[in-house]
């Protein structure tokens, strides 16, 4: 029996046939647990868990139950496009195919290792092409300035332990240079852009040049990243699903590599 398929049931079955792809692999969990520990940028308070109740109930079965309170910012979290940039996307209104893809590790580690006020350069994205080719289209990148190492040491991790508004001007660690964003977003094609360090900016910006240009362009950032020492450099598929907070800048992030 010959079957005809409309427009409509081809488009249909054409859908469903992508949706039920999944990568298959490793899997590399890139999120830090949130707890007492996690770092916030310093005019934040940070995480807070409240304990409730846990036992048995006068029913006679277990139940437990706990609140949270966090900024949208720290930890390993999401930047929205609004949150540096007036007409940019919304948490809730990134679109998922966004913030799923093929990745890519571009390893600065060892200059970062030497200058912790280390910009990432446009050099740096060449020398990876040199070895691996042109960056692929629509990738996520992730920075690795080997900072994840010293989490969650705040003062190894961003500079200081200080806290309030004072703080800022103390925080030491490496960003991505805002002229390499700028020539990301002008000569690359990339959906989002993450790292190991509380900020895309070095601790020392004062005019996160970085957030505007990508944000200009509705690319997300991911950082406090975690384990990205344990990616390639390239083959592998990044899964960034946050939590999707109506008309949020940012929110908590569980972000995973699939190798």
């Amino acid at each position: 029996m010959k079957i005809l398929l409309t427009p409509i049931l081809t488009v249909c079955l054409l859908s469903c046939s992508e949706a039920q792809h999944f990568p298959s692999g490793r899997i590399i969990d890139l999120s830090h647990s949130f707890d007492d520990k996690t770092i916030y940028w310093p005019t934040e308070k940070g995480f807070i868990f409240e304990k409730g109740f846990e036992g048995v109930t006068p029913g006679g079965y277990f139940y437990t139950a706990n609140r949270f309170w966090t900024p949208e910012h720290g930890g390993t979290h999401i930047d929205a496009p609004i949150h540096f940039y007036n007409n940019g996307n919304k948490l809730d209104e990134i679109p998922i195919d966004q913030l799923v893809g093929d990745g890519v590790v571009i390893d600065v580690s060892a200059k970062c290792n030497a200058d912790r006020d280390y910009q990432i350069q446009v050099e740096d994205f060449l020398a990876w092409e040199t070895k691996h080719g042109e960056l692929p289209k629509a990738v996520i990148v992730l920075l690795r300035t080997g900072f994840g190492k010293y989490w969650p040491d705040r003062i190894k991790y961003m500079g200081t332990d200080e806290r309030g508004d004072s703080a800022v001007a103390n925080l030491h660690f490496p960003g991505l240079h805002p002229e390499t964003a700028n020539w990301l977003v002008n000569n690359r094609s990339i959906k989002a852009i993450g790292l190991d360090t509380p900020s895309i900016d070095y601790g020392q910006s004062k005019l996160f040049g970085s957030h505007v240009t990508l944000f200009e362009k509705n690319i997300p950032a991911f950082e406090n990243v975690a384990n990205l020492d344990q990616l390639p450099d390239k083959d592998f598929t990044v899964i960034a699903l946050p939590m999707k907070i109506k008309g949020g800048s940012g929110g908590p992030l569980r972000i995973i590599a699939v190798i």
